[in-house]
Formats: structure tokens, sequence, C-alpha cells
């Protein structure tokens, strides 16, 4: 199977390592699914109060509700939507 965009495009040619990816990919595929969930909310809210004649899915973007988090994610980090950043090296270790 061919992943697209590939891990070295991802990575901006070895600019960053994979590990840093992986948790970018897993902070933005969180924010996509609680985009998700925060627009299926308002959309049962809307049907509920029957504010509207639409479907729950006709209300919800459709990359989102398309397409899995982690590939939104990835997308996402490769058009720029995301960016990874680093915490400047001081020498002491931050947990976060």
């Amino acid at each position: 199977m061919m992943i697209n965009p590939s891990i070295d495009q991802l990575t901006n040619g070895g600019q960053f390592n994979r590990y840093a990816l992986v948790i970018a990919t897993a902070k933005c595929a969180k924010v996509v699914t609680d985009d998700y969930v925060a627009q299926r909310e308002r959309a049962e809210k809307m049907i509920a109060d029957k504010k509207t004649d639409k479907t729950i899915a006709s209300l919800i973007d459709t990359d989102i509700r398309d397409n899995k988090a982690v590939e939104n994610a990835v997308q996402r980090l490769y058009r720029g939507d995301f960016n990874i950043i680093f915490p400047e090296d001081n020498g002491t270790e931050h947990l976060k």
C-alpha cells in the first residue's frame, strides 16, 4: 500500500525525526476528533430543536466525516495547517 504523502515528505527530508511526526500526528488527530464531536453535537442539537430537516451526516464537514482522523491529521500536517514546534533546548527537561 502506497502512503501519500511519504514519510520523507512529512519529515521535510529528515529535518525532524519520525517520533516527532508520530506525536504531532496523534495530537492533530485528537484535534480532528474533537472537531468532529463538536460538529456532531451541534448537528444533533439542531435536529432535536427542529431547526433543520437535514441529516446529521450532511451537517458535518465531509473531510472530517468521510476520512479517518489520522488520515486527516497527516493531510493537515502536510498542507501546513498544523506545524511541529520544538521547545527550545536550554539543557533542562520539562514534562508537559
